[in-house]
């Protein structure tokens, strides 16, 4: 059994994040832990505290704890339990960055759950593993995500990415849900499809956050969808058709 296995994403601004930070024993990743587990905070805590280049700054037990006290202590790195008693890690997730867009997020989960995975990754997550991930991975994983680079456990890659070469070609490239929408709305299904939030979607097109909330409503109904990531999943359909040049040159597929 590998463990994690890294991946290169696009950054925030589109730009594919090859550039890394590195940290030391006098400036140690700063990381915050999400558990409702006193047992597994505590031993995720040991883990990572008896690295010289890695420090744990902060934890909770719960969604309302962690959205307080995690921007008081300017993590690098946020360790989310997925399921919570008050809420779930993927919302603390989509919080937190929009609070602090620099934060790394590594979602951690016993469930091996696709829907919880791309929503992970929809809220702007850096990586997602599984509980069973031994200590020395995990390690690596923060590491990982604390440079800028993407990982995900290599088993969810894997159906992850079958997933999304399986699920589009359920609907056809030309579906007219999609011809239905406006170039704006396009546009922004296509930033959705990218995982980029309502409010880094508003600064690339420079919209207020409630005027992209107002678009992604319409688009979502004009869809037929009601979940985020169904649209992103969708947003596939947008690239070949929004791609091809009007010169008539090329023949689609």
């Amino acid at each position: 059994m590998g463990g994690p296995q890294s991946v290169h994403v696009t950054g925030d601004e589109g730009v594919e994040m090859t550039e890394s930070r590195t940290f030391t024993a006098q400036d140690p990743i700063r990381v915050f832990l999400l558990d409702d587990h006193e047992v597994v905070r505590r031993g995720l805590s040991d883990l990572l505290d008896a690295e010289p280049d890695i420090s744990v700054v902060g934890d909770a037990e719960n969604v309302a704890h962690a959205l307080v006290r995690a921007p008081a202590v300017r993590p690098h790195v946020a360790v989310l339990d997925v399921r919570l008693p008050d809420g779930d890690g993927i919302s603390v997730c989509r919080e937190l960055r929009s609070r602090m867009p620099e934060l790394a997020v590594l979602m951690l989960t016993s469930f091996d759950d696709d829907d919880a995975l791309l929503d992970a990754i929809m809220a702007g997550a850096s990586g997602y593993v599984l509980k069973q991930i031994r200590g020395s991975d995990l390690v690596s994983a923060v590491r990982t995500v604390a440079s800028g680079q993407s990982m995900l456990d290599p088993a969810t890659t894997a159906r992850l990415m079958k997933s999304l070469r399986t699920e589009p070609a359920e609907q056809p490239a030309e579906a007219p849900e999609l011809a239905g929408l406006s170039p704006r709305e396009r546009e922004i299904l296509a930033l959705i499809g990218d995982g980029l939030t309502n409010r880094e979607i508003g600064k690339r097109l420079y919209l207020s956050e409630k005027t992209v909330k107002n678009h992604i409503s319409r688009l979502l109904s004009k869809l037929g969808v009601q979940r985020r990531v169904q649209a992103a999943v969708l947003a596939t359909h947008l690239e070949q058709p929004e791609q091809q040049p009007d010169t008539g040159g090329r023949t689609a597929r």
